[in-house]
């Protein structure tokens, strides 16, 4: 399917194992939709990120794939920061992770994450869900622009 927008959809990808974000990549130049991806290794860097749009060089993301256990500020707090602002709040954050803690998933909810998705260990599974996440978002639903 093709993006009927024709810029290039943004994707911040706030994660701090090298592993994932290498896949993430990968699985991302494959797909269809044109994307352009950002990496934040920590929920403080996605936070400087986020809080300074208004510089042209940063484009709005349109979508964030945010793990939870992160370093400096944890992906619940920064889930939290965003859903309370109302310039980002818009933004669709799926949760990616591997906490499979019901409290994580009810938390989240609570803060208005659009989903819980917990990592899957094995290489292809992990792959498929990507793509699966890939798929739904960026072809699938319309994001605000």
């Amino acid at each position: 399917m093709e993006s009927v927008n024709k810029q290039p959809l943004e994707i911040l990808l706030v994660e701090d194992n090298p592993g994932d974000i290498r896949l993430i990549k990968e699985i991302l130049k494959e797909t269809k939709i044109q994307n352009n991806i950002r990496i934040a290794m920590d929920g403080e860097a996605a936070l400087n990120l986020l809080f300074n749009l208004d510089d042209l060089t940063t484009p709005r993301p349109d979508l964030i794939l945010l793990d939870l256990n992160l370093p400096k500020i944890d992906g619940r707090e920064l889930l939290s920061e965003i859903k309370n602002d109302e310039d980002l709040k818009s933004i669709p954050v799926v949760i990616l992770t591997t906490s499979t803690a019901e409290e994580d998933i009810i938390e989240t909810y609570n803060n208005h994450a659009n989903s819980y998705i917990t990592k899957p260990v094995d290489l292809d599974h992990f792959i498929k869900v990507v793509e699966s996440i890939m798929d739904f978002w960026l072809s699938i639903v319309k994001l605000p622009r």
